[in-house]
C-alpha cells in the first residue's frame, strides 16, 4: 500500500484540528455555562428566553428616553412659552416623535403636568423653608429667607413668571398638584410664625411677606426696575418691619 502523500496528510491534519477545536469549544460552553443542555449529543443554548429578557430591557430604555425627551421638551416650552400656549403638536414637535408616540406615554394633560411638575422640582428645587425655623429672630429668618430666594430666582425666576402669567387659564386640577408652587406658597407663613402680632396688624404683616416672597416682586425690582438682589432685599426688609409696627419691633 502506497504511502499517504503530502496533500492526505494536510487533510489529515486540519481534519483533526477541527475536531479538537469543537471538542474545545462543547467543552469550553459547558465549563462557563453549565446551565447549558445536552439533547443528540448536541449543545442546545436557551437563547430565546436570553433573548427575549434583553429585548425587553432596550425597549424599556428606548421608552424611557423617550418620555424623557417629551417631557423636557413640554417642560422647556412652558417656560417659555407658557402652559396655556403649548399644544400637544409643539410638544411632539420639539421632542422629535409624533403625536401617537406622545399619547401613548401621555394619554391626559394631568398626567403630562404631573410629570412636567416633578421635572421641574428636581431640576429647580426651591429653597427649604422649614430650615428658616432654626432662626427665631423674625428680621434675621427674613434676611436668610430672602437671600435663599432671590438666589433660586436669578435661576428659576424668569421661567416662573411664565407660568405664573397662565396660571388664570389653567384648569384647576392642575394647579393644585404638589410642587415648587405649593413650596413657595408655605414661605409666608413660615416667615410669619416668628412674629409675636395679632388682629389688623397681622393681616397687614401677612400681605408684607406674601409681597416679599412673591416671584412677580422679585421680577419688578431686579428685571424691570434695574434694582440689585442685595438692594431688593434691604428694600422689602424694611417694607415688612414697617408693616410689623413700630411697638413690634422694639420688642424683637
Amino acid at each position: 500500500m502506497p504511502s499517504p502523500g503530502p496533500t492526505t496528510n494536510n487533510r489529515l491534519s486540519r481534519t483533526f484540528i477541527s475536531t479538537v477545536s469543537i471538542f474545545a469549544i462543547h467543552r469550553c460552553i459547558l465549563t462557563i455555562a453549565p446551565d447549558l443542555r445536552t439533547v443528540n449529543n448536541q449543545v442546545t443554548l436557551e437563547i430565546p428566553e436570553i433573548a427575549r429578557k434583553y429585548v425587553l430591557k432596550r425597549r424599556a430604555e428606548s421608552q424611557d428616553a423617550t418620555r424623557e425627551r417629551i417631557v423636557d421638551a413640554a417642560v422647556a416650552l412652558h417656560h417659555t412659552v407658557g402652559p396655556a400656549h403649548t399644544s400637544d403638536a409643539a410638544i411632539a414637535e420639539k421632542a422629535g416623535v409624533t403625536r401617537r408616540t406622545f399619547y401613548r406615554h401621555f394619554p391626559d394633560e394631568l398626567s403630562l403636568f404631573r410629570a412636567c411638575t416633578s421635572h421641574s422640582f428636581e431640576n429647580w428645587p426651591p429653597p427649604e423653608p422649614d430650615k428658616w425655623r432654626r432662626v427665631a429672630d423674625p428680621e434675621a429668618r427674613l434676611r436668610l429667607a430672602l437671600s435663599e430666594l432671590y438666589t433660586y430666582y436669578r435661576d428659576a425666576g424668569a421661567g416662573l413668571m411664565v407660568i405664573m402669567r397662565d396660571r388664570t387659564l389653567m384648569r384647576p386640577e392642575l394647579l393644585s398638584l404638589p410642587g415648587r408652587a405649593s413650596v413657595l406658597r408655605a414661605m409666608p407663613g413660615v416667615l410669619l410664625e416668628a412674629w409675636n402680632v395679632r388682629g389688623r396688624r397681622r393681616q397687614v404683616l401677612t400681605a408684607a411677606l406674601i409681597h416679599a416672597t412673591a416671584v412677580t416682586t422679585w421680577h419688578s425690582l431686579v428685571m424691570e426696575q434695574h434694582v440689585t438682589g442685595s438692594e431688593a432685599i434691604e428694600l422689602l426688609v424694611a417694607l415688612v418691619m414697617a408693616a410689623a409696627g413700630p411697638e413690634v419691633r422694639e420688642r424683637q
